[in-house]
């Protein structure tokens, strides 16, 4: 993944998503050919000159200040997660400088696994930043795949991956109610980790296969969302035990390259908590 053109395709779908109107400019009703922002109305807006806007958007700006892309992502209005993101994008590590791309750790701690097993009320499971599953419990296995051997995650050719299967895997598409919210944010978490891993290859490859074989997910790709995924409420029809909503929680593992653990909980005194426990 190239910085450069990550950079630029960025800019460009955040400018073709704000309209004129939105920031106080009256449009031409004839001579305009976009629906978005123009890059010389992006500048006036943003108070920086046209031609340092587009060495930025054309990935040729040698020098990008934290107010520069301030004030450009108040102009767009990003969101912090989009800021955050812009900034990965306009401002890479020196090539001389960078460590040579390692790939994440693939396999968890021993403490971790046995933090896992532990969890013998809750579906759990531990990913690395790929989505790779690293690691599930007993009850993480049953609730999202119990369609693919329980040992799948030990054995790297096997290994199963959440965004992959959420494009690929017909089965465990099915899982979900609301699919398609679910493959958005998937979509604009796994970019937000390209913007900050772009010498991660093995991320590339995953990238380039699902756009290769998934055209919904070559379309929300294309459409560059960005959006962290810490929290929130997993609406499912589960094949065994039928409808169930469950609360997650994604947490980091400190002092991994990227790990980590996502569990699952129902609400006390709920059909779905009744359905957890068939699992």
């Amino acid at each position: 993944m190239n910085d450069s053109s990550e950079l630029g395709a960025f800019l460009k779908s955040r400018r073709a998503a704000l309209r004129p109107k939105e920031v106080g400019i009256t449009p031409h009703p004839t001579r305009r050919r976009v629906t978005g922002l123009r890059r010389e109305e992006l500048a006036m807006l943003a108070n920086v000159s046209i031609t340092h806007y587009t060495r930025l958007e054309q990935g040729r700006a040698t020098s990008v200040s934290d107010g520069l892309l301030d004030a450009i992502a108040r102009t767009l209005r990003l969101t912090e997660d989009e800021t955050a993101h812009l900034k990965d994008l306009a401002r890479p590590a020196p090539a001389p400088s960078r460590r040579p791309a390692t790939p994440p750790a693939t396999a968890i701690s021993t403490s971790a696994r046995q933090l896992l097993q532990a969890m013998t009320e809750v579906p759990a499971l531990v990913l690395d930043r790929r989505n790779d599953v690293l690691a599930w419990n007993r009850l993480g296995h049953a609730l999202l795949a119990a369609h693919l051997p329980a040992d799948s995650p030990d054995h790297p050719a096997t290994r199963p991956n959440m965004v992959r299967m959420l494009f690929l895997d017909e089965q465990y598409q099915n899982l979900y109610t609301n699919w398609h919210d679910q493959a958005h944010l998937a979509v604009a978490a796994l970019r937000l980790v390209a913007g900050r891993h772009s010498d991660d290859r093995a991320l590339a490859e995953l990238v380039g296969r699902l756009s290769m074989n998934s055209d919904e997910f070559a379309a929300l790709w294309a459409a560059h969302p960005v959006r962290t995924c810490t929290s929130g409420v997993k609406h499912m029809r589960h094949p065994g035990v039928g409808p169930i909503d469950l609360h997650f929680e994604n947490l980091l593992i400190p002092g991994t390259e990227g790990q980590h653990l996502i569990a699952y909980t129902a609400e006390p005194g709920t059909a779905s908590e009744a359905a957890l426990r068939l699992l």
